[in-house]
């Protein structure tokens, strides 16, 4: 069950932005945070805030491929990364890059949304992608493919370090999502994060409202000492209300 201090960091988290959230990481040296190549599904403008479940994918190897069928299906990664990603988690797939097999589609994205699962992120391709993006279950990719998975992936481990679109993931990070991509969050710092990009984020809802009312970049944005007097009596005014 996710914890009150997880539910508070995820719903700061889902009132920023991942440009914001990327400025306050850089702010304190992490610039590996975000997930190359890795977007919202065609058609779709999900946001998405939890804490990761990760899956490692190696490269199919023929001479696995038949002793994988064979196995029992309640052994298979896949199903079970589908049944163990908890509530309110992102399932997050290693896939190395590799587009070229599905690394899950409708019907395992379908249980995990009935189950309350938060989102899933591949840096590999995802079929029935169309349908998923009507669903409205979040997930991120980095290509549709059609083709299932065993054309290019085998799924070896749960809950491990992985690394998806270039990004490293631990379990239990925080991934956040928007329409710009995904952001990794180190679980550590994910609590000041959160409060720093809120407050990041307040401070330029001000900004660009002196921006479009016509004021001028210089003094702006950065805002230098007019400005931060007039947005410490904005921000009070809005706490009054």
């Amino acid at each position: 069950m996710t914890s009150e201090a997880d539910k508070s960091i995820n719903d700061r988290l889902k009132r920023c932005g991942t440009a914001t959230i990327s400025t306050v990481l850089t702010k304190r040296g992490l610039n590996h945070a975000f997930m190359y190549g890795v977007a919202p599904l065609p058609g779709s403008k999900p946001r998405m805030v939890g804490r990761a479940f990760t899956m490692r994918s190696v490269a199919m190897r023929e001479d696995k491929l038949a002793a994988d069928k064979a196995m029992d299906p309640r052994l298979n990664l896949q199903r079970r990364a589908t049944e163990e990603c908890g509530v309110g988690e992102v399932l997050v797939i290693d896939c190395r890059g590799d587009v070229n097999g599905a690394s899950g589609g409708l019907m395992l994205f379908e249980r995990m949304r009935v189950r309350g699962c938060a989102g899933v992120v591949s840096d590999g391709g995802v079929r029935d992608a169309w349908e998923i993006a009507e669903s409205g279950f979040p997930v991120y990719a980095r290509a549709v493919c059609p083709p299932n998975s065993t054309l290019a992936h085998r799924f070896v481990e749960l809950n491990v370090p992985v690394t998806c679109g270039g990004a490293a993931v631990y379990p239990g990070d925080f991934i956040a999502a928007d329409p710009d991509g995904v952001m990794v969050i180190p679980q550590e710092i994910a609590d000041d994060i959160s409060r720093e990009a809120l407050a990041y984020e307040q401070q330029e809802e001000f900004i660009l409202q002196r921006l479009r009312a016509g004021a001028s970049i210089y003094g702006t944005y950065p805002l230098e000492e007019a400005g931060l007097a007039d947005y410490a009596a904005w921000r009070a005014e809005r706490d009054k209300g």
